[in-house]
């Protein structure tokens, strides 16, 4: 067993999307975080060297695992300059290697990122040039070392990237010329649900089902992050443990549960859909526990012979001019499916059209607010009493 298992914890910084805080901060603790403060769409935390691999490995709603390793002020330029200067690089990045730099201002003197990112950068390859006579090279796309650099009030915190490519970004999409829910999202839905992975999870609105693939990944104990493309950035760092990283990995594969946990099924009108909602279940090697299928919304209800379990689906919000009659007519349906095909069960609405959702004729008991990209959602839970309560009136 590797030493650093045991090693001194340190600080670490897990951003997320907004709404999403709590649950990351829950999947944190599972794992052994120590959580220091939960802040806005990101998670400050203590924990080992083990726990950086598999935060990265487990989080289902973090987008990136920072680690801090500096902090400064800077009143201006110069001083960027020289504090960046002041740091040995080499510590951090070799000169064969390729890096990256993000940076993220707020209320700051300086007024663009893209500015202190190439200051910094500057700062960076001037000190290896004047050391070593040589330089690593700058590679926005695939670096081997990504930096993150975030100045609130001209007070800098500089840190490495563990995670490299975004960890929303699973690696099982099989085509992206559609506008799906990010992954992280879908995940952070679903989590925020309370489902217990073992009820019937139906999505009849389902699309290239990346809300079903998520639950399958919960239920069957799946490690999002073995999807993940290529490599993870603190792969490149300078005290990468491989064998503990080997370990980490093998817990992980061997964590999956091979026996199906739950009923999982969706459907939806568009056979398009359903094909990329198959290809993207293969690819994730999850035929084995979704059941796909093309149907109408509103001839969409719950499974016989299977206990009440949850509807979670994320339905059109017609954006384009025009649509709002339409829109009001399927949400309409959607209700009607809802209180006729679905009673006894919980049902979570993810939309960013609230006009429309005032059309599904049952009051929603929890309005949990969240963002698709820029459009401001609301998640609408209901619950679908069986027998004779009275359904209540439009909101």
């Amino acid at each position: 067993m590797s030493e650093n298992r045991r090693d001194a914890p340190f600080f670490m910084t897990a951003t997320t999307q907004f709404g999403l805080e709590e649950v990351l901060a829950q999947e944190l603790r599972a794992l052994g975080a120590k959580i220091e403060k939960v802040g806005q769409r990101a998670i400050e935390f203590t924990g080992t060297k083990q726990l950086l691999y598999e935060a990265n490995l487990w989080c289902r709603t973090a987008v990136r695992i920072l680690k801090p390793f500096a902090g400064f002020y800077a009143r201006d330029e110069k001083a960027l300059y020289r504090e960046v200067g002041r740091i040995d690089w080499q510590d951090y990045i070799r000169p064969d290697q390729t890096f990256a730099i993000t940076a993220v201002v707020n209320k700051s003197t300086f007024e663009h990122s893209l500015y202190v990112a190439q200051l910094t950068k500057d700062a960076i390859v001037d000190q290896f040039r004047n050391r070593t006579g040589s330089r690593p090279s700058v590679d926005v796309k695939n670096p081997d070392i990504r930096l993150h650099l975030h100045m609130i009030e001209n007070d800098v915190v500089l840190s490495l990237d563990a995670s490299g490519d975004s960890l929303h970004r699973r690696g099982y999409r099989q085509q992206t010329n559609v506008a799906p829910l990010n992954e992280a999202l879908a995940a952070g839905i679903i989590l925020l649900t309370g489902w217990d992975g073992k009820k019937p999870f139906i999505d009849p609105m389902c699309g290239s089902g990346t809300l079903l693939t998520e639950a399958a990944l919960i239920a069957q104990r799946i490690a999002p992050g073995l999807y993940h493309q290529g490599k993870f950035s603190f792969q490149n760092w300078a005290d990468f443990d491989q064998s503990l990283w080997d370990s980490v990995l093998m817990d992980a594969r061997s964590a999956r549960i091979e026996e199906p946990q739950a009923y999982l099924a969706g459907s939806d009108l568009s056979r398009e859909y359903i094909e990329l909602a198959r290809e993207n279940v293969a690819a994730a090697d999850l035929e084995d526990y979704i059941r796909l299928g093309v149907r109408d919304v509103k001839d969409a209800q719950a499974p016989k012979n299977e206990p009440a379990g949850i509807v979670v689906s994320n339905p059109p919000y017609g954006e384009r001019i025009g649509e709002e009659a339409q829109m009001e007519a399927l949400y309409k349906t959607i209700g009607d499916t809802l209180k006729t095909g679905f009673q006894g069960y919980d049902a979570y609405l993810f939309t960013g059209n609230l006009e429309a959702a005032k059309r599904v004729g049952l009051k929603a008991s929890r309005r949990i607010p969240l963002f698709n990209g820029p459009i401001d959602c609301r998640l609408l839970k209901y619950e679908l009493y069986q027998g004779t309560r009275k359904v209540s009136k439009p909101e």
